[in-house]
């Protein structure tokens, strides 16, 4: 049997995780005990459209051989102390990430923060993440080896659909925000939308579905099991490719 490719591996690891996870509760998607993270949105107009920064992932790790966003986890030198808002700490986190790993410097001044992903609570490996926009700088595109062994500018829309037919793997946190991305000609109207849009908590609840893992978040009729059934969706099929999106109503870069 041949191995599985890294798109295999990250199908079953999230699948895997539906039957570890348990209800939320109130406190979960502040609780200080888990780790923070940033991950930074490089965006630029391109001749054909919007493109984003992608690095892909060494064939290792968490996220082997994934397409992701620069960043990674906070350090004790991105907080400024045990007061310091967790936001804040994220933004210089994104800035010294980006830099140690593609080379490019960016002012957090220009930073727009677009999200916040809180996984599914009783899962092995949780951290919080915080989605920023921000320009392109100008510069040289450098990889630490140790952190991504390829990048591309790309569509968004390219990206998905790509994914879509199986040649590169992304996490949902990924392919959710590359969907929203996908509805914008250009980088000027994502940061407006974000900006009206507010930031965007999703607050995952990990189900399983008649074809597979399904991740629910808030504005689900299935996200709160308490609440009165509206025929309200928001939420990501992922048990075959490709994956399914689904959202009614709301705020975000893209309404549904």
């Amino acid at each position: 049997m041949p191995d599985p490719t890294p798109a295999e591996r990250a199908l079953r690891a999230v699948a895997d995780s539906v039957a570890d996870s348990r209800a939320r509760r109130p406190e979960d998607a502040t609780d200080r005990t888990i780790p923070v993270a940033a991950t930074v949105l490089l965006l630029r107009d391109g001749d054909a459209g919007l493109e984003v920064l992608m690095i892909e992932r060494p064939d290792r790790g968490s996220f082997a051989g994934a397409w992701v966003f620069p960043g990674g986890k906070l350090e004790d030198d991105d907080r400024m102390g045990s007061d310091d808002v967790e936001e804040d700490a994220a933004r210089r986190a994104g800035v010294r990430e980006t830099r140690e790993e593609t080379g490019l410097a960016i002012d957090p001044a220009v930073f727009e923060t677009l999200s916040v992903w809180d996984p599914p609570p009783g899962i092995a490996l949780r951290i919080r993440t915080w989605f920023f926009l921000a320009p392109a700088p100008a510069g040289e595109l450098v990889l630490s080896p140790g952190e991504a062994v390829a990048a591309q500018w790309a569509r968004p829309a390219d990206l998905l659909e790509r994914h879509g037919r199986g040649e590169l793997t992304l996490y949902p946190p990924t392919w959710v925000t590359l969907h929203g991305l996908a509805a914008h000609p250009d980088a000027a109207s994502v940061r407006g939308a974000a900006r009206l849009a507010g930031v965007q908590h999703f607050e995952t609840v990990a189900r399983r579905g008649a074809e597979g893992p399904v991740l629910l978040w808030h504005g689900d009729d299935d996200w709160d099991p308490d609440a009165a059934a509206s025929g309200s969706r928001h939420r990501l099929e992922i048990g075959a490719l490709p994956w399914r999106y689904s959202r009614t109503g709301g705020a975000g870069l893209t309404a549904g």
